[in-house]
């Protein structure tokens, strides 16, 4: 065996967490325990692998260990002797370890690893934590800094999450055929969850967590691999790949945000956009689009376009208002209304925009304010504009948008002095 990077072994470690945990709960029956010996697997090699070498069956290695691990952990857990004795005995086939047959069921353990964090009985945020560690391969730790929170908080969340799977009964296995589309659903809810949290952190210093983003696409590209027909993942996946192509381009060298219609298109990786175009017309060619979908498809019309201006805003007002038949979504509205604005000038925006003032779900966010002021100040009524991007900045807790909100206040109350 020869020395590997880290880089390397992190890979590896995470292309295998799923199967390696699916083997795990599989065989043994404890998705909670055998979460803990696979995370304490992962960690046995990210310190013996650089140094001594990659295994020439990685995923078997990983099971070994793991399934050691899982049987000290269900000794200490059970108070019978007749119990410990029988885990005890409980050994891996050698077939099952060898380096030609060590991923039974792989997918399908993936697939089923991805409904269980998302159960219906977690909280939004357990699932994402849950989808990070379990499936993503994350430490505690790592998913604790991905949101900014203590690692001690992080680690009672999931641990709080893995008793409520535990008191649910959920066997491992696919759920029954009725409830796969809206397990699916919570899992497509999640990955996009933690994409938008990279692509535009909702607090600290940075605008953007790659390491956030990039796991996203990682899971949704995997996602896709195990569904390759179904046309919201292949969407979601467009979706992502099509907005983080312009990441190079949405900060300046100072950090702070260049919004959409400022950007040097030139730093745009075309590569993701022929790739994600080409995932768009897939997932149209699958069926009624969703609003992955159809979100893939706004995106796909910014990035072919050559500026702001040429810009198609009037078949983008059109999708948006397509997915506000699907979606009960202030969100959704809001962007509608600036591409009307684009489309048919401020005004008609605006129009959009009023209902919106009285919706509880927009009372503590600060896109409203930020979209109000925009439109404002094409208006030509500065008065306005100022005000609200002032009222912008001061709800947003993302430092870099602070910064870009308040320099456009300035800026046009310095030129109505």
């Amino acid at each position: 065996m020869e020395s590997a990077s880290d880089a390397v072994v992190e890979r590896l470690l995470r292309e295998h967490t799923p199967h390696v945990l699916g083997a795990l709960t599989r065989r043994f029956g404890h998705f909670g325990t055998a979460e803990d010996a696979v995370q304490e697997a992962l960690l046995a090699a990210s310190r013996q692998w650089p140094s001594e070498g990659i295994p020439d069956s990685p995923r078997g290695w990983l099971i070994t260990v793991a399934s050691r691990r899982m049987t000290d952990l269900l000794r200490s857990e059970q108070a019978r002797r007749r119990r410990e004795d029988t885990v005890a005995a409980q050994v891996l086939p050698e077939e099952f370890l060898s380096p030609g047959a060590d991923a039974p069921a792989g997918g399908d353990d993936t697939l089923i690893l991805l409904y269980m964090c998302c159960h219906p009985a977690l909280t939004v945020d357990a699932q994402v934590a849950l989808t990070l560690r379990a499936v993503g391969g994350l430490t505690t730790g790592e998913v604790a800094r991905a949101f900014l929170v203590p690692e001690s908080t992080m680690g009672q969340r999931i641990s709080r999450a893995k008793q409520r799977i535990r008191r649910s009964g959920q066997p491992f296995r696919m759920p029954p055929e009725a409830d796969r589309p809206a397990r699916l659903a919570a899992v497509l809810h999640v990955l996009y969850l933690v994409f938008n949290e990279g692509h535009t952190a909702t607090s600290g210093d940075a605008l953007t967590r790659t390491d956030l983003s990039g796991e996203a696409i990682r899971l949704t590209r995997m996602l896709r691999g195990l569904l390759p027909g179904d046309g919201e993942v292949t969407g979601l996946l467009a979706l992502m790949l099509l907005t983080d192509a312009r990441r190079g381009a949405r900060v300046d060298a100072r950090g702070d945000l260049v919004p959409l219609g400022e950007q040097d298109r030139t730093l745009w990786n075309r590569g993701l956009i022929d790739e994600g175009t080409g995932l768009v017309t897939e997932a149209f060619a699958a069926g009624p689009p969703g609003p992955y979908s159809l979100q893939a498809a706004v995106a796909a019309l910014h990035d072919e376009a050559d500026s702001a201006e040429t810009t198609d805003w009037e078949q983008i007002a059109a999708l948006y208002g397509v997915l506000e038949g699907l979606q009960d979504n202030p969100m959704v509205t809001l962007n509608r209304a600036i591409a009307v604005a684009m489309a048919h000038g401020p005004a008609a925006g605006l129009a959009l925009l009023a209902p919106l003032a009285d919706d509880p779900r927009m009372a503590r966010g600060h896109r409203l304010h930020a979209v109000r002021a925009h439109l404002w100040e094409m208006a030509g009524d500065t008065d306005a504009a100022v005000e609200s991007y002032r009222s912008a900045a001061r709800m947003t807790t993302s430092i870099p948008e602070r910064r870009y909100l308040d320099r456009k206040a300035d800026i046009l109350a310095g030129r109505a002095r």
